[in-house]
């Protein structure tokens, strides 16, 4: 399992929570001990067009300290969705997050979609033809499903159970399901659905099973190929544990 990793993610680029000063760090010094670090280079410009329009681009562009550190995150997707096709797991230890950015808009902390932009430009390579993107933020990634409604070649799910035992039992249900084959299976990996963040729901444990079952989808449906990249989550007290808890089920 490789994290990929920039200190321009430590930057705080803006006033809302996913930049919080302290946030990254934490992560970061819970992985650095267990876990190989990459360092990614940004996108380019070309590379966010893939997914977002010309209005919007040039709209995060209006500020140079969020368009630099969002250039960045999406470098890092792209980072980890390259290693993942050699069958080794990758995490991007990334900032902001994305799934809420769509073609020609965006919001909740977001600005450009991480995952969209990695998965798109992987197809655009022809490097790979379908994939899976599973979203397990507390939020639906409205921006994620936007931009991949229209592809058949792309299949987005975000569960959504009323409790805890109900929600792993049907993210377990979807990916014992066949889908057809992938060849990549990406994870938003958002931690604000934990006990002690905003959503209330899971354990820190529950995060090791959900790595588990996504190494388990991506063994039988991709080869094994198979990222992540961080989403939300905002209790610094305990955002580190639960990453490194997925990360340990996802490898």
């Amino acid at each position: 399992m490789k994290v990929v990793f920039h200190d321009g993610y430590r930057r705080v680029y803006s006033s809302d929570p996913a930049s919080a000063l302290g946030r990254i760090e934490g992560i970061y010094e819970e992985l650095r001990d267990s876990f190989e670090f990459v360092e990614p280079r940004p996108a380019g410009e070309e590379d966010v067009l893939l997914v977002h329009s010309r209005g919007h681009v040039d709209s995060v562009k209006a500020y140079p300290l969020i368009y630099e550190t969002a250039l960045l995150a999406a470098g890092g997707a792209v980072k980890a969705a390259e290693i993942s096709l050699s069958g080794e797991p990758a995490f991007g230890l990334i900032r902001p997050p994305g799934h809420h950015a769509s073609r020609d808009s965006s919001w909740g902390f977001c600005y450009f979609n991480n995952v969209a932009v990695a998965i798109e430009k992987l197809r655009r390579e022809g490097r790979i033809k379908r994939a899976l993107i599973v979203d397990v933020d507390l939020h639906y990634g409205d921006g994620t499903a936007s931009i991949f409604s229209s592809s058949s070649r792309v299949v987005y799910f975000h569960p959504e159970g009323w409790n805890r035992q109900a929600y792993l039992d049907e993210l377990g249900r979807f990916l014992s399901l066949k889908h057809g084959s992938f060849d990549v299976l990406a994870l938003s990996a958002g931690f604000d659905r934990h006990v002690q963040d905003w959503g209330g729901m899971l354990k820190t444990e529950d995060y090791r099973t959900i790595g588990k079952m996504i190494k388990e989808s991506a063994e039988s449906q991709t080869g094994g190929r198979r990222f992540a990249v961080l989403e939300g989550g905002y209790n610094h007290s305990v955002l580190g544990k639960n990453v490194k808890a997925l990360l340990e089920g996802m490898m």
